[in-house]
């Protein structure tokens, strides 16, 4: 008897040690950097596409999130600034990627439009003024990119 409960432990040892290997919480770059030989090197080159690509996907995830939300009482300053905040990552991100803000060229300057209007998030004019014109944008973002799922994909 004995002997099946120590190798049932055996077993189950050895599936948690399986687990945890594979289930590395490493990110990407630092598995890059640690491959290179050295503590915080950057990533090769070959890594940059990647990289920047996830960013615009990302930016673009955290503007989708927005879109089943709506201005409520008691909810209209945050989710306005949520929406705004969001379009600014977009718009960094678009600039950063490799593809150039040339390809993105459509939603950069729906967001410099609104930049405008809204005098870069530092109007005295709270967001809910810009209301129609913040969810336009985001709306006409969202439409731009779901034409071009290999940004976000």
């Amino acid at each position: 008897m004995f002997k099946s409960s120590a190798r049932g432990a055996a077993v189950v040892a050895l599936a948690l040690a399986a687990l945890t290997v594979s289930c590395s919480t490493t990110p990407k770059a630092d598995t890059q950097a640690s491959a290179s030989g050295l503590p915080g090197s950057a990533p090769s080159s070959s890594a940059e596409p990647t990289i920047s690509a996830e960013k615009v996907r990302d930016a673009f995830a955290g503007l989708q999130a927005t879109l089943n939300d709506s201005c409520t009482p008691g909810n209209c300053a945050y989710f306005l600034g949520r929406v705004y905040d969001e379009l600014q990552r977009m718009d960094r991100a678009m600039k950063a990627d490799p593809k150039g803000p040339g390809h993105f060229s459509e939603p950069i300057d729906l967001i410099k439009k609104l930049d405008a209007e809204v005098d870069g998030g530092q109007s005295s004019a709270p967001l809910e003024n810009h209301q129609t014109l913040l969810i336009s944008t985001r709306d006409k973002i969202n439409i731009w990119m779901q034409g071009h799922p290999d940004d976000y994909r």
